[in-house]
């Protein structure tokens, strides 16, 4: 590993922890205060540091550690569109051979729905078995009232991926399957007219080294501080008041995450390339704890696509691909958490748990995942899809959908940190299969 990556990854996991010790004693603080009749004084000190500006009833709040964690969101999300449209270009244009580019296509797609799948198998089957024994029977629902959401026929996002009008396409983060799938077709019309487009490609190559250039500074000189007031802030909004409830449902999607995060990719690396795993996990762990704290794809993939590179040892034009497409249509950890979290409100709402239930909710928890934007809370939202596809609408479901908004956070953190790992696992079984894997570099760590 490279002095500047490990360097990285010390300030990075120093600014988790110091995170973590300071949003527990600002836990602490906050519970203190309101216990003893002193709400008034945390509102003030929410105010100051933590309060959310731009949310209705705080135009008068400063929000300190917010303003620092979304300028830093706003500064990785400023170059997601063009990243994505340049590398996918970038990397159909370099793959110039129409048999390779398709049959990479297809190994990818391949083994995103091989992970994605198997993660909903152990999903639904750990899910059922907890409903079966009660442990989502009349959970703490006596909640908030819901409110209602809109929701969509999953099958719009493939309308919605090509886009009909493409200024629109690249001027919404949210849309980033639609980019996807127009700097698709623009690498393969260029490859087609070849040597008669070259401005267009030099363009994109310089917007990728400008990008590079920007991300560097901006992950590399102001990554651990961001990382440090998001933890915290994280801590001092939720407190320990929203993950009292629903404990069966928290705990059994974090130890689901866990388990395929530290086991399931490295046994899926060893089956898939024949290659030890450690490697790989020691390496990946930055990216993991920078989605985590985070909680985006989106803003990951920079780091993601330099760790893969130049540290896993693949070659940019397998991994140029198979993130940006990962980022948008490869989400394990979403589908998991979307499937316990479907179940869960089946056994507070009363729902039984019949077998077409438990495969629509697996074929729904697929669709729905390659449709999450890569933004922090997409996954909960998606959700209401899910539970509309299944029937599972009463007001005491929506009452419990409430509460999973309530208590999400932490969950959808370690969510992102499995989506972003599983994209760089498929990117490594690609290159190995396509010989397109360096791997001495692969192995080397030092």
């Amino acid at each position: 590993m490279k002095k500047s990556s490990k360097k990285l990854t010390m300030k990075m996991m120093g600014a988790l922890g110091c995170g973590l010790i300071v949003g527990l004693l600002v836990i602490f603080l906050r519970e203190t205060l309101i216990k003893g009749n002193q709400a008034e004084l945390w509102n003030t000190i929410n105010n100051l540091l933590f309060a959310d500006i731009s949310a209705e009833g705080n135009e008068k709040a400063i929000g300190i550690f917010y303003i620092v964690g979304q300028l830093f969101i706003r500064a990785l999300q400023v170059v997601i569109i063009p990243m994505v449209f340049t590398s996918i270009v970038l990397a159909m244009i370099h793959i110039s051979d129409t048999k390779k580019l398709g049959r990479i296509s297809g190994k990818t797609i391949g083994y995103f729905m091989l992970t994605t799948t198997c993660a909903i198998v152990i999903a639904a089957l750990v899910g059922v078995v907890a409903y079966n024994a009660g442990a989502f029977t009349n959970s703490a629902v006596d909640l908030t009232q819901a409110t209602g959401t809109a929701a969509k026929n999953p099958l719009m996002i493939v309308v919605n991926a090509v886009p009909n009008n493409i200024t629109t396409a690249f001027g919404n983060n949210g849309a980033v399957l639609a980019v996807v799938v127009s700097a698709a077709m623009v690498g393969i019309c260029i490859n087609r007219l070849q040597d008669k487009v070259t401005i267009l490609v030099k363009l994109c190559e310089e917007i990728s080294v400008i990008i590079t250039a920007f991300l560097d500074i901006v992950i590399n000189h102001f990554g651990p501080i961001a990382i440090f007031c998001l933890i915290v802030r994280t801590c001092a909004s939720y407190g320990v008041t929203h993950l009292q409830p629903a404990v069966a449902y928290v705990l059994l999607t974090v130890c689901i995450l866990l388990l395929v995060l530290v086991i399931g990719y490295a046994l899926f690396i060893k089956l898939s390339t024949g290659l030890s795993p450690i490697p790989f996990v020691k390496k990946i762990f930055k990216v993991a704890l920078f989605g985590f704290s985070t909680s985006s794809s989106a803003a990951t993939l920079p780091l993601n696509m330099r760790t893969t590179i130049e540290e896993l040892g693949v070659h940019e034009e397998i991994a140029s691909f198979v993130l940006p497409l990962g980022m948008t249509v490869n989400m394990d950890g979403t589908a998991i958490m979307q499937v316990i979290a479907t179940i869960f409100i089946a056994g507070c709402a009363g729902y039984p748990m019949t077998f077409t239930s438990i495969l629509t909710i697996g074929f729904l928890a697929i669709v729905a995942s390659v449709g999450t934007p890569a933004a922090p809370g997409a996954g909960a939202v998606i959700l209401f899809t899910i539970l509309s596809g299944v029937g599972f609408n009463n007001e005491l479901a929506l009452m419990t959908y409430t509460l999973i908004l309530a208590i999400n956070r932490p969950i959808e953190m370690l969510v992102t940190s499995l989506n972003v790992v599983g994209d760089s696992a498929c990117a490594v079984a690609v290159a190995k299969s396509e010989g397109a894997l360096d791997v001495e570099a692969y192995k080397k760590y030092n």
